[in-house]
């Protein structure tokens, strides 16, 4: 994908020498990062190296030892449970395992964020449609009254998609999109991605092991190592380095 023009579009997300550490284990050390209003932002890291820890700062299940975290306007920090709530009704997040429930129906898993939020939908009284439409645009409109049981490992990932997409989030957190699916499925949830991106407008945060991923999806890349933003660049770029730690990363 073509780099966006950074000056073009808003910030929706800021993120300053975030720092936090689990005793002896210092795990982000000064992380910095910026995500721009329709931008799709990659980052990677190896396993342990603060991805995840960034995403709950982000989302504020954690709480950083210091720095400074912005989206969408609002400082992270200041926000009392309430309003984190509203804000985070305008987050969708893609959990790695997909993350429905096992007991639910597709429908009820979609109607679960939609009892939560009803303010932000305007109310309603019958939640078909707006079901209905969630489940169509991930092309799984005939899955509505299917258990999870009964689904492929991508076709749950799309319902997860789904469920993500019935709030009509601004931002979406990607975690993995693609980790456990074969090749032709995960691209097929690459392309879904960028559909949905392109639809809605969308700025996306995609943590990703999968170089494939990256290079298909990424306007622009973030390497975390050693609990900063170690470098920052579009795929061409970061995949051409002769840095030794960014070669590691798309070492076949």
């Amino acid at each position: 994908m073509e780099p966006i023009n950074d000056n073009s579009r808003k910030v929706v997300i800021r993120i300053e020498d975030l720092r936090k550490s689990f005793g002896s284990n210092h795990v982000l050390n000064g992380f910095n990062m910026v995500l721009h209003q329709g931008e799709n932002l990659v980052v990677m890291g190896k396993s342990g190296s603060g991805k995840s820890v960034m995403i709950k700062c982000l989302v504020g299940l954690i709480t950083p030892d210091s720095g400074y975290i912005e989206v969408m306007g609002k400082e992270i920090g200041t926000l009392n449970r309430q309003n984190l709530d509203e804000l985070r009704s305008d987050i969708g997040f893609l959990f790695q395992g997909s993350a429905l429930y096992d007991s639910m129906t597709v429908r009820e898993n979609l109607e679960f964020p939609m009892r939560r939020h009803k303010e932000k939908l305007g109310g309603f009284h019958d939640t078909t449609p707006l079901v209905l439409e969630a489940l169509e645009n991930v092309g799984l409109g005939h899955t509505m009254d299917l258990m999870p049981s009964k689904l492929s490992g991508g076709m749950k990932r799309r319902v997860a998609l789904a469920r993500t997409l019935i709030l009509k989030p601004k931002i979406i957190l990607y975690d993995e999109p693609t980790s456990g699916l074969d090749p032709i499925t995960a691209k097929e949830i690459i392309e879904l991605m960028r559909s949905i991106q392109k639809k809605y407008n969308t700025s996306s945060l995609i943590i990703t092991h999968d170089v494939d991923c990256a290079r298909v999806i990424s306007e622009r890349m973030i390497l975390l190592v050693d609990g900063i933003n170690y470098a920052d660049g579009t795929f061409s770029e970061l995949s051409s380095s002769s840095d030794p730690k960014v070669e590691a990363f798309f070492k076949k």
